[in-house]
């Protein structure tokens, strides 16, 4: 590594180079947008504070201290493991690709049971405070009225309440972390929990375990594959969106390790992760992690860019020719499962036009109620294999614009949180947050990401984790389990 830096830092043509780019960096650091971007302003609690919801919640928590107090319950709860809210929150968060959805939402229940004890038990306790919580409580809020006015609530209901509990579970989640160990340590069980479902994965490819649908592969495009792994996520581009997530926070863990020891057990696990990754063989999910490691490395040093063009001929090279035939053939519409796709957004298209205002409603028997009326080729789809026309289907266009505006003020948390992060272990952690939800997006135009319940909930817990990793820095050591 020495012997190539010092060949690259006597090339003048690299010098040049740098010069340019730390040129354009200072212009746009400097720049009056730039500065709006990583300067935000009325962030502050006392705005959150002063909304009609936070006075609402005030009376209902004081009427709920009063009967607590009224009725002696601090001796039946005194030192019960139901107050510990951090144990009952990392357990769903890291075992929610492990678990069946309703034992995810079971843990997720009683973690929401947890919090509104421990609100309820201690009146100076106050709710922790992120710029993202508002706008992921009323997105849930308006996925909550896209539900209840669906076409057919009894088609919706299920999945709607099931999905508002999911999007809430981020809120729980931030609240329940209260020190810098136990965000640590639920960082590291997540990591580890995905190199498991990974691993499993592999297993799988080796001994062809599980099932496999014809509709997952063009066998006349694509001969030579013959199985795409789908681990304990049943499908191998939702496992692939789960992987997205994953494999930045891996390789922050490998590049904050401080021994070789645990560097070696790090790269392993990313090794791991990144292989699963590409026996899923789903192109939509190279596509958003490419995106996202390119991400990464821009965050970590803009001029890593300058190295992107070196790494893509080194990746047609080290990869295997399945691996390159099948993600060069993005856009090929002689693919099935791409002119599939596309037929699915213009029929979705078409039909929401009529429904644009507030959606269908949520669930795939309220989509396969509408969708054939309006379906191309006569393509029956359970979704839209879009993440954004899908939110648009289920609750509106309201629903679309809030959870845009819930992407845009997490970026904007987290590239603030990173400009002023002097810590190497935090920036990084910030660094990944944001290249995982990046590259997830970019997946998400492909696919409708949250089809499976368990890659919605792990997608909003990494949200939480997101901004959790912004305020890093600030929270106190320790490992309590409360």
């Amino acid at each position: 590594m020495e012997r190539a830096r010092n060949i690259l830092h006597a090339s003048l043509l690299w010098r040049g180079l740098m010069v340019l780019c730390l040129w354009f960096g200072a212009q746009w650091e400097s720049s009056g947008v730039v500065q709006w971007f990583l300067h935000p302003r009325g962030w502050g609690r006392g705005a959150s504070e002063s909304s009609l919801f936070f006075k609402l919640w005030t009376l209902v928590r004081n009427a709920l201290c009063w009967v607590y107090e009224k009725l002696h319950l601090d001796a039946l709860f005194a030192g019960s493991i139901f107050t510990w809210t951090w144990f009952w929150c990392l357990l769903p968060a890291v075992l929610a690709p492990l678990l069946p959805t309703m034992a995810v939402l079971g843990l997720a229940a009683v973690a929401f049971a947890s919090l509104a004890l421990n609100l309820v038990r201690d009146r100076e306790r106050r709710l922790a405070w992120s710029p993202i919580n508002r706008y992921i409580i009323l997105y849930a809020a308006v996925y909550l009225a896209g539900t209840l006015f669906s076409i057919s609530l009894k088609a919706s209901l299920n999945s709607g309440l099931l999905s508002v509990a999911f999007i809430l579970f981020a809120v729980v989640l931030y609240n329940a972390v209260s020190t810098r160990g136990q965000l640590d340590l639920l960082l590291t069980a997540v990591v580890l929990a995905a190199a498991a479902v990974s691993c499993l994965g592999i297993l799988q490819y080796i001994f062809r375990w599980g099932y496999q649908s014809e509709a997952w592969v063009d066998s006349d495009m694509f001969s030579t594959i013959q199985f795409r792994v789908s681990s304990t996520l049943k499908n191998p581009n939702m496992l692939g969106q789960y992987l997205i997530l994953m494999v930045p926070l891996g390789g922050a863990k490998l590049l904050t390790a401080k021994d070789w020891k645990n560097r070696v057990f790090w790269f392993g696990c990313c090794g791991v992760l990144c292989l699963c990754m590409l026996l899923t063989f789903s192109r939509g999910a190279w596509l958003g992690l490419l995106f996202a490691g390119a991400a990464f490395f821009v965050l970590l040093n803009p001029r890593l860019m300058l190295l992107f063009p070196a790494a893509l001929v080194g990746l047609y090279f080290a990869l295997p020719p399945s691996v390159i035939e099948r993600f060069t053939s993005i856009g090929n519409l002689s693919d099935a499962s791409t002119s599939y796709r596309v037929y699915i957004w213009m029929g979705t298209l078409a039909m929401l036009k009529d429904y644009w205002l507030c959606g269908i409603g949520p669930g795939t028997d309220a989509f396969n109620m509408v969708y054939p009326a309006y379906s191309f080729n006569g393509i029956i789809a359970p979704h839209s294999h879009n993440l954004f026309l899908q939110i648009v289907s289920d609750a509106g266009v309201a629903a679309l614009g809030v959870f845009v505006i819930v992407l845009f003020v997490y970026f904007r948390m987290m590239c603030a949180a990173l400009h002023r992060e002097r810590d190497w272990t935090s920036r990084l952690l910030q660094i990944a947050c944001t290249a995982g939800v990046f590259g997830f997006m970019v997946q998400a135009m492909t696919d409708y990401s949250f089809y499976n319940y368990l890659v919605l909930f792990v997608f909003w817990a990494y949200l939480a984790l997101g901004a959790l990793c912004a305020r890093r820095s600030k929270l106190p050591e320790g490992r309590e389990a409360a």
